[in-house]
């Protein structure tokens, strides 16, 4: 039968490697093994050039995923099978193919191939490995959609739904970590290789240069490699809303999230790094700068004119900081003096830039975002009681508010802030501009509602929120800011539990999501510091910076302490596993913690770089590039305050203080002894360490799980520190003598 690719107005057409996937399925292939995966039937069918793993949903449609790419001939050998799982030998002209299919929790398929080549392997062109297809197994007419595919080398996820026949949602990933002996060899990157153009999807393996620079660079003969570790899981029905969509991305990244490689999350001094980031904010003359009579910091050393957004963020941090530990000293004083020179009072607004910044800048051009991130910070600052943070917060409400109407909450850029004329109206050909300004302005205009009483406020967070549907994948612009609009839907469905806000926020969740890099590279300099889930600060940004890190950081911590047990599941898992991870990665951002070669040398875009500061770089990159090519950030240093008081934790009037890498809390129950109970998800495990606050040595310690009352042991001791492995839904009694 011809298939009429006229029924097809909708695709651009088709690769020679669909038709031939066509062609082979079109003789109606054997089937070898079944296996069952909840309401689906997983076959293995030998094709023309592989075994073919093809997952059915009767009467709906299919996914075929391809092990082995090489064409030519092959010897197929089952090595092992039973119901959850089977292992196949395939001998092909290239060398010896190990292929292991096996299934989790009834709804999450795993394929992973390893090849030992019979000589030096030169890679040329692999295909894609996963098709879609229809109830007759074509692949040309079988339609549906691609809803998020992997962004540079961020998590490699392909999100999409075969609608016609209506076969569903399909989750599959790629556990890039166990390819990183792949790239090496090769000296190639996972650089947007999972995606692909309807209906050829899923992975396709970097192969090197092409064209007039063939590969030279082979896999090695008899050396074994992970050439595809692919974790899928799927679900009936496609997404029928933007809610729904977000919502299953997230239940379903859940669900493969325990099946990658995934790196111990290790402890790191934070409280140290927090003191000696405060000496050298207050005592290096790259820090800072005085004008007015006043301190006013960098935002990178030795650069760039005094700002508004880098003063308050590290002043509102170091304040949060100051009250968790009960410190006190002279610099945040020293930084508060002067934040009323950032106030306009012909135009009734916090700027950017003191009155007297260079004629360079333009002084009135901002983006969007810079003229909220203030205030939320001076929101912040007025919540503790800081009266004259309160007055220019109160007094900036109306410019802010004025500023919303304009845009009609939809915000470009950047435009001047005299009046508003737009300088770059969006990011890229599609019009679309900084997309998730929405959700810090809805967060700035609850704390407006919190400490004014006034109910405009709350409308405007709802206005905003509102403007901000049907971006889909789409709505990142800045991760951070991301994650505080993740925060304003939740806060606002705690007043309305009767809202959909709750619903709205997944969407931010999932887009903020796409962006993280789910695996641990080890390409370049990458091997030299840990990047498991850190989150590129951008919606294109090649690398991780350290600002944007610590405030998703912050902002997740927040949403999981006001949702608590109410919010879903899957959303509990992935922030606090974020939370987690963060605590470990934001370490690398400081030059001190990274071995000098990693660092740039030359070409730093703001100012210079100086190791023996305590000031995090800006530039982290999944890719292995050299570190710290934009500069050392000052206004990224308020992670180090924020860590220090949001992972540390005092227990009573005990000798000891307690870290653990998920969310606590601390019941004290007589003198010597507390229950600590971790908000953490079900299934998984972290860090407790208990160490010595330095008032005396370490007491005898006691610790026993409330709910199988079994004795909790130390795996790891110091003359200054107990540190435990324990369930992250655990409730622990300490006691202490």
């Amino acid at each position: 039968m011809t298939t009429n690719l006229n029924a097809r107005p909708d695709h651009p057409g088709f690769t020679s490697e669909t038709m031939a996937v066509k062609k082979d399925f079109s003789a109606r292939l054997p089937v070898l093994e079944s296996f069952s995966l909840g309401a689906l039937t997983v076959e293995a069918q030998p094709g023309r050039d592989t075994l073919w793993i093809v997952v059915r949903r009767p009467g709906q449609g299919a996914i075929a995923l391809r092990t082995n790419p090489w064409p030519g001939p092959y010897e197929l050998k089952l090595i092992e099978k039973t119901n959850v799982r089977a292992l196949w030998e395939n001998k092909a002209s290239v060398g010896t193919w190990t292929i292991e299919l096996s299934f989790h929790d009834n709804r999450v398929l795993r394929l992973k191939v390893t090849l030992v080549p019979e000589i030096d392997l030169l890679l040329n062109f692999w295909p894609r490995d996963v098709f879609v297809l229809d109830n007759d197994d074509n692949p040309l007419l079988a339609r549906g959609r691609v809803e998020a595919a992997q962004r540079g080398v961020n998590a490699g996820i392909c999100y999409f739904c075969l609608e016609e026949p209506l076969f569903g949602n399909v989750l599959y990933a790629q556990n890039l970590t166990a390819l990183n002996a792949y790239y090496a060899e090769t000296r190639t990157k996972p650089d947007g290789v999972v995606g692909g153009e309807w209906p050829e999807l899923g992975y396709q393996p970097p192969t090197g240069p092409m064209a007039k620079d063939p590969p030279v660079h082979p896999l090695k003969t008899g050396e074994e490699v992970v050439v595809s570790d692919a974790i899928l899981t799927f679900s009936t029905g496609c997404a029928d809303s933007e809610i729904d969509n977000a919502r299953k991305f997230i239940e379903m990244l859940a669900a493969v999230y325990p099946y990658l490689d995934r790196p111990e999350a290790e402890f790191h001094d934070w409280r140290g790094r927090a003191r000696q980031t405060i000496r050298d904010l207050d005592r290096s003359p790259d820090a800072s700068i005085r004008h007015y009579g006043c301190k006013y910091l960098h935002p990178y050393v030795a650069a760039e004119y005094p700002d508004s957004m880098v003063q308050m963020s590290v002043l509102s941090t170091l304040r949060e900081y100051e009250a968790a530990w009960g410190k006190h000293g002279s610099l945040g004083d020293d930084l508060a003096k002067g934040i009323g020179r950032f106030f306009d009072a012909n135009l009734q607004t916090i700027r950017r830039y003191l009155p007297n910044v260079g004629d360079e800048k333009n002084a009135d051009a901002v983006d969007s975002w810079y003229l909220y991130h203030p205030l939320m910070n001076l929101a912040r600052l007025a919540k503790a009681g800081d009266k004259k943070a309160e007055k220019l917060f109160r007094d900036s409400l109306g410019f802010a508010v004025k500023a919303a109407r304009h845009f009609k909450y939809k915000w470009p850029i950047q435009y001047d802030i005299t009046d508003f004329s737009v300088m770059t109206e969006a990011r890229k050909p599609d019009g679309l501009g900084q997309t998730d300004v929405g959700g810090i302005y809805a967060y700035v205009m609850l704390q407006a509602w919190e400490i004014t009483g006034d109910g405009i406020y709350l409308d405007e967070a709802r206005a905003a929120l509102q403007t901000l549907k049907n971006e889909r994948f789409e709505l990142a612009y800045q991760t951070n800011l991301t994650a505080w609009g993740a925060v304003a839907c939740l806060k606002l469905w705690v007043l309305d539990k009767a809202s959909d806000y709750m619903d709205q926020s997944l969407v931010f969740i999932a887009s903020f999501l796409h962006n993280c890099e789910l695996w641990n590279s080890k390409i370049g300099f990458a091997a030299k510091y840990a990047n498991f889930f850190g989150v590129t600060c951008l919606h294109d940004a090649p690398y991780l910076a350290a600002y944007e890190c610590f405030e998703a950081f912050a902002a997740f911590d927040e949403y999981l302490r006001v949702g608590g047990e109410e919010i879903l599941p899957a959303v509990k898992l992935l922030l606090s596993e974020y939370r987690r991870y963060a605590l470990d990665f934001t370490w690398y951002f400081y030059p001190d913690a990274l071995p000098d070669e990693v660092i740039a040398k030359e070409n730093i875009r703001n100012g210079h770089i100086d190791r023996a500061l305590s000031f995090p770089l800006e530039d982290l990159y999944g890719d292995g590039q050299p570190a710290g090519q934009v500069g050392q950030e000052i206004y990224g240093c308020g992670g180090a305050f924020i860590f220090a008081s949001r992972a540390f934790h005092a227990c009573g009037e005990a000798s000891f203080d307690v870290f653990a890498d998920y969310p606590i809390d601390i019941t004290p129950i007589d003198q010597r002894s507390a229950e600590i109970r971790i908000l953490g998800p079900a299934r998984l495990r972290g860090r407790l360490r208990l160490l010595q606050n330095g008032r005396s040595a370490l007491p005898r310690i006691h610790i026993v799980d409330k709910d199988t009352g079994k004795t909790v042991s130390a795996r790891m001791r110091g003359d200054d520190f107990r540190d435990y492995d324990v369930r992250a839904d655990d409730r622990l009694v300490v006691t202490w003598s």
